[in-house]
């Protein structure tokens, strides 16, 4: 074992190693639909068997989790999901009793060699195996008291029986010769290009409406004008200016507190004639922005100061069992200098203006308060701190039309511009179609098609590429429009944010589709590989439900 792991641990990037370890560090506890009880640690009592493993037991879950968490991230190279986590530590799991149900061995030194060239944890920029990215992941692993070399060669060893019970089960994988050619000419046939763009937000037709248009098009959109539930409430301040007076600190607080993330505190700009220094002096760096730390650190202090005297406050209210009609809190308020502060009604989406920044996370604990619920906890804010008192929720309600006329109408004009658009579309489609039989190059039909019309159109030849090896800066919705093309043809406008696009065929060629073309075979095994998965999927799957089935406890 060791003598494989000095020989073949010989790569890996911190970034993975990362990963890798914060899964073995973080418990997998999940509360899973199809299995009641996992993530339940106050269920001790309760056994519930799942090929070997007891779902009822936090220890037996964070070693099914962490050991499928791990093989994921060594086969696809990130982290997945934890819902993604749980379903193949199932089947994973599943397929390892079938492995010893079978007898098939323990994975050999050469296989679990084999296996660690194809993971994608290791593989470089080009995709293959990257034996310095193995060399940082050994090397790192060295330092690392919770995850052994050891474990790694058991869970790979575990991946490799594993495969091998996925590839009994979905057998060769069958593949239909009307498969392969589908394939292949999606993948393979090579594509030559020409582009005429219309930017739409040069496109201004004249679209004039009368106030029936209007009522007819609030009515039929009537919920795009909702007016959302909104909550009128007041609050109390508490600037951080007030606490200002009561900070003290030292002289090494305030260095510590530079030291703590300089970049928060940059120099002054220097004189461009002024000479380069050769070193970078700290103690001349802080120096310089003294007076800048020092009033960051005294306003942060007396941030943590107004809140404090914020939560003492609602202390103070709790304590008192104040309520919204109760005298307690009137006489709390009136004692308060200064009053409360009157808040424009606000949705839960735009927050109290009045707060700034801080208009969401006051909204979040706003929309939380009711009658029976009338103030908020201390809540900090750029200023301060701030405690909010609840009035009243309004709720959504249908505005009149006059009073979202203005919106209406500018909504209705954008709407008819875009169907507008749309039917320019048919009519250019339809005259670069004539002029294309006419003779003209696409180039010139497009300009001319568009001559006499406010959209401006911008035209572009691509050169021959395959989806298999197409440019990366390919514009999906030129994409989007091949399968429905042939060679001369032109597509609709295609229609995507603020222009439209249509696309000309100049040339479509399809790949050879014999046995004797060695994409062919390529192409037949990868089909075969990925049906073959799909087949083992769903038979472990079927194992999996059956078995939690079976172990799931008695309704009583």
């Amino acid at each position: 074992m060791i003598s494989w792991i000095q020989r073949t641990f010989q790569q890996h990037f911190k970034v993975v190693f990362a990963v890798l370890l914060g899964l073995v560090i973080i418990s997998f506890v999940f509360t899973i639909g199809a299995a009641p009880g996992i993530g339940r640690a106050d269920r001790t009592g309760l056994k519930r068997e799942f090929f070997g493993y007891n779902l009822s037991s936090q220890e037996d879950q964070q070693r099914l989790m962490g050991d499928a968490g791990l093989s994921a991230n060594l086969q696809v190279g990130y982290g997945l999901e934890a819902e993604q986590v749980q379903n193949y530590a199932f089947q994973r799991a599943a397929s390892l009793h079938l492995a010893d149900s079978l007898h098939l061995p323990a994975a050999t030194t050469t296989e679990i060699t084999d296996q660690i060239k194809t993971l994608r944890a290791f593989a470089g920029q080009d995709g293959q195996f990257d034996p310095k990215r193995y060399a940082t992941f050994r090397d790192n692993l060295k330092t690392n008291p919770r995850l052994t070399e050891a474990d790694i060669a058991r869970v790979i060893g575990d991946d490799v029986r594993a495969d091998k019970v996925q590839k009994l089960l979905g057998g060769p994988g069958y593949v239909l010769q009307n498969d392969v050619k589908s394939q292949l000419s999606r993948a393979d046939t090579s594509w030559t290009l020409a582009t005429a763009t219309v930017d739409y937000s040069s496109f201004n037709p004249t679209v004039t409406s009368t106030d029936t248009e209007l009522t007819k098009f609030f009515e039929e959109n009537a919920f795009r004008y909702e007016v959302s539930p909104r909550i009128v409430a007041s609050y109390a301040d508490f600037p951080a200016t007030d606490y200002l007076s009561q900070v003290t600190f030292t002289d090494a607080e305030v260095r510590a507190h530079y030291d703590a993330d300089p970049s928060r505190f940059p120099k002054p700009a220097l004189d461009p004639k002024a000479p380069v220094a050769a070193k970078v002096d700290a103690t001349a760096d802080f120096a310089a922005v003294r007076s800048q730390v020092e009033l960051a650190l005294r306003f942060g202090r007396a941030q943590r100061l107004a809140t404090k005297a914020a939560s003492d406050f609602v202390f103070s209210l709790y304590e008192a069992k104040v309520t919204a009609d109760s005298p307690a809190l009137a006489n709390l308020l009136a004692a308060r200098k200064p009053p409360l502060k009157a808040l424009a009604p606000f949705t839960r989406e735009t927050g109290p203006v009045e707060f700034g920044t801080s208009a969401p996370s006051v909204a979040e604990e706003a929309f939380k308060l009711s009658k029976d619920r009338i103030y908020t906890e201390a809540l900090p804010t750029r200023a301060g701190a701030a405690i909010l008192f609840w009035k009243e929720t309004q709720p959504a309600r249908k505005p009149a039309f006059a009073e979202v006329r203005a919106k209406v109408a500018a909504d209705y004009i954008e709407n008819e511009k875009r169907k507008r658009f749309v039917e320019l579309g048919r009519t250019l489609r339809g005259l670069i179609e004539n002029r294309l039989k006419a003779g003209d190059t696409f180039e010139k039909a497009a300009v001319a098609a568009a001559t006499g019309t406010s959209a401006k159109i911008e035209t572009k030849a691509l050169p021959a590429f395959t989806l298999r090896n197409r440019p990366q800066d390919l514009d999906y919705t030129v994409l989007s429009t091949l399968e429905r093309l042939e060679q001369g043809h032109v597509s609709d406008l295609a229609i995507a944010a603020d222009k439209g696009t249509f696309v000309y065929v100049v040339t479509k060629k399809t790949p050879d589709f014999s046995p004797s073309n060695p994409l062919y075979n390529e192409t037949r095994t990868q089909l075969a590989t990925y049906t073959s998965r799909l087949g083992s999927s769903a038979v472990l799957a079927d194992i999996v439900a059956n078995e939690l089935k079976r172990s799931e406890p008695a309704v009583k």
